[in-house]
């Protein structure tokens, strides 16, 4: 069985693609650029008009994707794209960062492996190995997971950024079981819960007879960046996991965290 659908893409029009395609044409442009470049001198390029080049450009400053110089009033790259970069960046790092552990612990556990990153206040499975049983187990690689449904959001909530717990809980919180956490207070007991002990599962919270343990990665802040779990059925992989499955879990996360360069106290 296999959790997590993706969404079919949204239909465009032609002046969509066109003023999206555009977007890219000009970003690219001001990234070649050796200096602030002009109105004039970017629409001549990109052979667009002036007042199109300009409702774009101002559009990009507004948002921090570009920079207009005070003396020459020129255009280029903002500070805005360079935090893009870096989550970017950040975010396989990650990846790169637990991928090595995913296949010995499979060969460890029998199970399903999945990766998961923490992206502003997401958390999304980027990588997935199915295990050895019979009975397919996993979630869809580019898969959100509700941070109160799963595992992999629990150790989000537990380990990430302080706010992000007061940030969920003032949102509806989704039943997808009868098993599922949508009460605030047990949500945030839950999440110190694992803080303490290190590590999370989340039985029958998205689909009943599915479990996962997972623990967290973390930087050499301490910060939670992502999370390596396996994924299992509840008979297998219970609430209480046994002393092996959890050991298993954290040494793989524990080895992924150093990668990123978190040192244990």
């Amino acid at each position: 069985m296999t959790l997590g659908l993706l969404a079919p893409p949204p239909t465009s029009t032609g002046s969509d693609l066109e003023s999206v395609e555009l977007i890219f044409r000009l970003l690219e442009f001001l990234a070649g650029a050796h200096q602030p470049l002009g109105v004039t001198e970017i629409a001549r390029a990109l052979d667009i008009s002036k007042p199109r080049a300009h409702r774009h450009l101002r559009a990009f400053v507004q948002r921090g994707y570009a920079r207009q110089d005070a003396r020459t009033e020129g255009y280029e790259l903002g500070v805005g794209l360079l935090t893009l970069g870096e989550r970017a960046r950040e975010r396989f790092d990650v990846v790169a960062a637990i991928r090595p552990l995913m296949a010995p612990l499979r060969r460890a556990t029998g199970f399903a492996v999945t990766a998961s990153v923490l992206v502003g206040d997401e958390v999304v499975v980027l990588e997935m190995l199915q295990g050895a049983s019979v009975i397919e187990f996993g979630v869809r690689p580019g898969s959100k997971l509700d941070l109160h449904a799963s595992a992999h959001g629990l150790v989000a909530l537990a380990f990430g950024p302080p706010q992000l717990i007061e940030e969920v809980v003032q949102r509806p919180l989704k039943p997808w079981t009868e098993h599922t956490l949508v009460d605030p207070a047990a949500l945030r007991d839950a999440a110190a819960r694992v803080r303490r002990q290190g590590w999370a599962t989340a039985v029958d919270a998205v689909q009943l007879g599915v479990n996962a343990l997972a623990a967290p990665v973390l930087d050499h802040r301490g910060v939670c960046r992502g999370a390596i779990a396996i994924v299992g059925a509840t008979q297998l992989i219970p609430a209480e996991p046994s002393a092996s499955q959890v050991e298993a879990v954290m040494a793989a996360a524990a080895a992924a965290s150093r990668n990123i360069g978190w040192q244990a106290a």
